[in-house]
């Protein structure tokens, strides 16, 4: 069986979510969180939050069934928030603040789909 979880609306840019989203992919879910504990990155806990809601999803709320693994993650671009800052001469500089949505699938093995959001 399957399970998704989706964070939407994240803060934190695409780019940066996606370098750790390469660590935990095709892992098992215990070892991908034991590995996100210790992750200097603030999109670690992120990750780790998403992970185990998906786990959940799938019927495990203790984390017990071993078999689950991450069987595919990615991450896909939000809207952009554009901000003004104070530049020279009285002008003002635009700048972007990226937003993304997270989505994680785990598996046991087996076809089925199980989506909650």
């Amino acid at each position: 069986m399957q399970a998704v979880a989706r964070l939407q609306f994240v803060r934190t840019a695409p780019r940066k979510l996606n370098q750790i989203l390469t660590l935990v992919r095709r892992k098992k879910v215990l070892d991908a969180l034991r590995e996100l504990k210790f992750l200097p990155k603030r999109g670690a806990i992120i990750v780790a939050k998403t992970i185990k809601s998906a786990a959940s999803n799938a019927g495990d709320k203790e984390l017990k069934n071993l078999n689950l693994r991450v069987a595919s993650a990615w991450v896909g671009q939000g809207p952009v928030l554009k901000r003004m800052r104070a530049h020279a001469m009285g002008r003002g500089a635009t700048y972007k603040r990226k937003t993304c949505h997270l989505t994680i699938v785990v598996s046991d093995g087996n076809g089925k789909v199980k989506e909650e959001i």
